[in-house]
């Protein structure tokens, strides 16, 4: 599913070049569930922007589902993006006003899936994460582990080989991210390959594996035993 070899990303600032990734290289199969785990300022942000094809590296190269997107242009990796990753982020990043299901449908829309069928695939995203029974609520109308799931259910809708989730329980208290975890467990038996980053220690330990990064570089790699 992902396979980078000697990726890295550096920025000049001012008269310095700062390395805020050096020479990673990784293979995550399809179907795995991966953690990246790494404090702030490691490099793990600027992995992740680069694994979501939100950035571009400095050097390396990196395939995604067979495909090398490294060095794509902005529009190839906007459609790469749509095609293949699902993302999951921190703060939800729902729209207010559009309820549940409005906010599942997004990412539908801009595929230019006709409405009806939209309507019936965010229905069913929506049962998934069970809230099949909130789907005309608007985001002020559920829990932030809802919220969440709504999120999860956003990122599932298009049916992406990679799920991304950056911090998912960053904003919940422990009993609804540890419901969101589960949750990603479930759907990793269901067959979706997810890469969890995370800061803490005991959530990236729920994954089948870690990989945890310091000063840019990978320092450890490991099996969940």
């Amino acid at each position: 599913m992902i396979h980078t070899e000697d990726l890295s990303k550096h920025y000049v600032v001012g008269d310095v070049t700062v390395k805020a990734l050096e020479k990673v290289t990784l293979d995550i199969p399809a179907h795995s569930f991966v953690s990246i785990i790494g404090p702030s300022g490691s490099g793990k942000s600027t992995l992740m922007n680069l694994l979501g094809c939100l950035d571009t590296p400095t050097s390396g190269t990196y395939m995604l589902d067979g495909t090398e997107v490294s060095t794509m242009s902005e529009n190839q990796l906007a459609d790469i993006r749509n095609r293949k990753i699902g993302f999951v982020f921190q703060g939800f990043n729902l729209v207010a006003k559009l309820t549940a299901l409005e906010n599942v449908e997004l990412p539908l829309i801009y595929a230019g899936i006709p409405k009806k069928e939209r309507r019936i695939r965010a229905s069913e995203a929506l049962e998934k994460v069970g809230l099949g029974d909130r789907t005309h609520h608007v985001p002020s109308e559920l829990s932030g582990g809802q919220q969440q799931r709504v999120a999860i259910a956003r990122a599932l809708v298009t049916s992406p080989p990679l799920i991304l989730a950056d911090e998912p329980t960053g904003n919940l208290d422990s009993r609804s991210g540890q419901e969101i975890i589960e949750l990603f467990h479930e759907l990793h038996a269901q067959g979706n390959t997810i890469v969890l980053i995370t800061h803490d220690n005991g959530i990236a330990m729920q994954a089948q594996r870690i990989i945890r990064i310091l000063d840019g570089h990978v320092v450890e790699d490991r099996e969940v035993s």
